[in-house]
């Protein structure tokens, strides 16, 4: 069943067969194959990682069984038990890598097959490798007690060390072997080509780099993943360089209330939060404040839209708009509160999402909240920012804006208090202020 970029499909076999393939030739490098175990989007060890020196995961789901010729073709094959993954475990991503880079490799696809009975259940075909010498080719996941397997086709310019990173693991890479006495080494590197930049007048924040010695001269240095500080002077983030363009992308805040110096860390539009500050008044711990967590969308077509609680415009995630805010959480004793997701393997045909938050009832503004917004996407690095003090009667607050900017996926903090004139709702405000042109009706929860 071929599929193409970010499609997917249920696997109804309870073990399936993994098959990573290319065609070989002369010049052409070898192609690993590789899996990875993940829960909440991380590995729990080195141990979750299953690739040709650690052939064998401790459960016995999965297995690397090395590679075979047949046909013109080579493939390097996993076995995946799905009925013996641990529950814990929510994804298994399945991976490639080769030394020499992706660019001459040819027919490079990845294939499930039912392992009864040898029928394939999901073929990918990835067309667009170039420079990346590793790849997150697919990935089973769980979605209503069944295994599902999607299409993911994600490349990583800095090999099987920034996949496995990206994942929670730290990947030393080894130098060079010494060179023989016949042919000394020159000591020079071959440049490695720098991404395109953003439009010029566009601050980006960077990745810290690691802490504690340098590696030497002859070897990369460790590849880690770090979280992202947009600021005022560097605003924004392009996800595109940080490898953060597929799977779904989760949004969060953290803030502490006034005085009261309790610190509430929970999803974007929970509820029910107890010492908030109002207008500087602290509510009692028995006071309900119901916040909203809200998207507006743009897709390249024209067409546009809003998800929020309201008249149950609660979005999807496998059916545009392609994001989804959880169902609408007023009372705060769910435990995770509210997620709004965006599934950035449709982020294609997205123009510009903006993500705000409202004020529904229980406070008059935003007035003495210290708040931090993370967006995390499932690959790469974690983006952060606080929102400064609101000084103004806000009810809604622009929180981040994502925009296709010179080819690349951009994050930019706006961390923006808007105030409704009388008559105006919230969502409205911020269709105003960033020119959405939407039609707006009465609707209530």
């Amino acid at each position: 069943m071929p599929m193409l970029k970010g499609g997917h499909v249920p696997v109804p076999a309870p073990a399936v067969r993994v098959e990573l393939g290319w065609r070989p030739a002369p010049g052409v490098p070898d192609v690993d194959a590789s899996a990875l175990l993940l829960v909440s989007g991380r590995v729990r060890g080195d141990a979750d990682f299953v690739f040709h020196n650690q052939p064998a995961h401790a459960s016995g789901a999965v297995r690397h069984e090395g590679r075979r010729a047949a046909g013109g073709a080579m493939t390097d094959v996993l076995a995946v038990d799905l009925a013996a993954v641990e529950p814990a475990v929510e994804t298994v991503v399945l991976a490639a890598s080769a030394d020499g880079g992706f660019g001459a490799v040819r027919g490079l696809h990845i294939r499930v097959l039912a392992a009864a009975t040898g029928a394939e259940l999901a073929r990918f075909d990835s067309t667009d490798a170039t420079t990346e010498t590793a790849f997150v080719l697919g990935e089973f996941y769980r979605r209503d007690g069944a295994w599902r397997f999607r299409a993911v086709g994600q490349g990583y310019a800095n090999g099987l060390a920034g996949l496995a990173t990206d994942f929670g693991i730290c990947v030393e890479e080894e130098p060079p072997a010494p060179p023989a006495p016949a042919a000394p080494y020159s000591g020079q590197v071959p440049p490695v080509p720098a991404p395109p930049p953003l439009p010029a007048g566009q601050p980006v924040a960077s990745i810290p780099p690691p802490s504690g010695q340098p590696a030497p001269a002859s070897a990369p240095p460790p590849v880690r993943r770090a979280k992202v500080t947009l600021t005022k002077d560097a605003p924004a983030v392009s996800l595109t360089k940080q490898g953060g363009t597929s799977g779904t992308m989760r949004v969060n805040l953290n803030w502490s209330a006034g005085s009261t110096g309790r610190r509430f860390t929970k999803k974007l539009g929970r509820r029910a939060m107890e010492a908030l500050g109002a207008r500087g008044a602290l509510l009692p711990p028995s006071g309900d404040i119901d916040l909203d967590l809200c998207a507006l969308y743009e897709f390249t077509d024209g067409s546009a839209g809003v998800v929020h609680p309201l008249a149950d415009a609660f979005g999807a995630l496998d059916a545009p708009p392609y994001i989804r805010l959880d169902r609408d959480d007023r009372t705060g004793a769910v435990e995770t509160g509210e997620n709004l997701t965006v599934n950035l393997d449709h982020q294609a045909r997205f123009r510009r999402i903006l993500i705000f938050v409202t004020i529904y009832a229980g406070a008059r503004s935003f007035d003495g909240l210290n708040a931090t917004v993370t967006l995390q996407p499932r690959h790469g690095a974690p983006v952060e920012f606080s929102l400064d003090a609101c000084t103004v009667p806000s009810t809604v607050c622009a929180l981040a804006l994502i925009t296709h900017t010179g080819g690349e996926l951009v994050v930019r903090r706006e961390a923006r208090y808007l105030v409704p004139e009388p008559g105006i709702s919230p969502q409205r405000t911020v269709d105003r202020a960033y020119g959405w042109g939407l039609t707006w009706s009465p609707a209530g929860k």
